[in-house]
C-alpha cells in the first residue's frame, strides 16, 4: 500500500538532531531512554520499521518512526508512530509523554461499507494496549474510511477503499519518569498487522478479528 500511496515522510534516517529538541544533545534523559526503547526494539519480521522525520511544533522533544506491513515484495498496511515529550507536562495529555500515531491500510469496498467498521478498528487499538498490559489514559482519535470511484478515461480501474486511524493516548510513566515505549511500539506493530490482515504471531485471543485478505496487496 505504501507504494500506491506515497511513503508517510520524506525518509530522512536520523530520527533526532534538530527534530527532538532546541539545540543538539540537551534532550532529558528520560526521553532518551525511552527514545533508547523505541530504537532496539525488535518487531515480528514482517514489519519493516525505521526512523524518519518528526514533527517539530507538536512538543519540546519528538521522535518518529515509520512501518510497513510487508508479504514478500507486498505492501499490506503502513503507518507512522511519534513519541512526544514535554518535561514541563501538559494539561490535555495529563502525563509528559504523548503517542500520536496514524495508521493505514486498502480494503474491499463491501468491506468498508460496514457500519461496524469504525469500531472494530478503534477496538483493535485499545485491545492491543491492553493486550500487552500497557497502561495508558486520553486515548483519542478517529477511523475514516474513503472510496475513489473512476470514471470516463479512469472508468476501467476498479474503485478502491481506504481504512485510516489517526490516535493518540498518554503511556503511563514508570521508573525514572519514563514509559514503557518499547512495549507501546510493539503493541502499535500489532495494531498494523491486524489491520492489514496477517494472523497473530501467537495463539492469542480467538475473539481478535482481522481484515481478511484484501484485493491483492499494493506491490512495492
Amino acid at each position: 500500500m505504501a507504494a500506491a500511496q506515497g511513503r508517510l515522510s520524506d525518509n530522512r534516517k536520523d530520527g533526532m538532531g534538530e527534530d527532538e529538541g532546541p539545540g543538539d544533545g540537551t534532550a532529558p534523559p528520560a526521553f532518551r531512554t525511552a527514545v533508547e526503547a523505541l530504537r532496539t526494539a525488535r518487531p515480528r519480521p514482517q514489519i519493516e520499521i525505521e526512523p524518519t522525520r518528526a514533527p517539530q511544533r507538536l512538543a519540546p522533544y519528538a521522535y518518529a518512526l515509520e512501518a510497513t506491513v510487508v508479504d514478500g515484495d507486498e505492501d499490506l498496511a503502513d503507518g507512522r508512530l511519534v513519541l512526544l515529550h514535554d518535561p514541563a507536562g501538559h494539561d490535555a495529555w495529563q502525563g509528559s509523554f504523548r503517542l500520536v500515531t496514524l495508521v493505514r491500510a486498502e480494503l474491499e469496498p463491501e468491506m468498508a461499507a460496514d457500519p461496524l467498521l469504525p469500531e472494530v478498528c478503534w477496538s483493535w487499538l485499545t485491545g492491543a494496549l491492553s493486550g500487552r498490559g500497557l497502561a495508558y489514559g486520553e486515548p483519542s482519535g478517529t477511523v475514516t474510511r474513503a472510496s475513489s470511484h473512476y470514471f470516463g478515461g479512469l472508468s476501467e480501474r476498479q474503485a478502491t477503499s481506504q481504512i485510516e486511524i489517526r490516535a493518540s493516548w498518554t503511556p503511563r510513566e514508570g521508573s525514572g519518569g519514563v514509559p514503557d515505549t518499547a512495549g507501546h511500539l510493539m503493541s502499535w506493530c500489532d495494531l498494523l498487522t491486524q489491520i492489514g490482515g496477517v494472523p497473530p504471531a501467537g495463539p492469542g485471543d480467538a475473539s481478535v478479528v482481522t481484515l481478511p485478505q484484501r484485493r491483492g496487496p499494493q506491490s512495492r
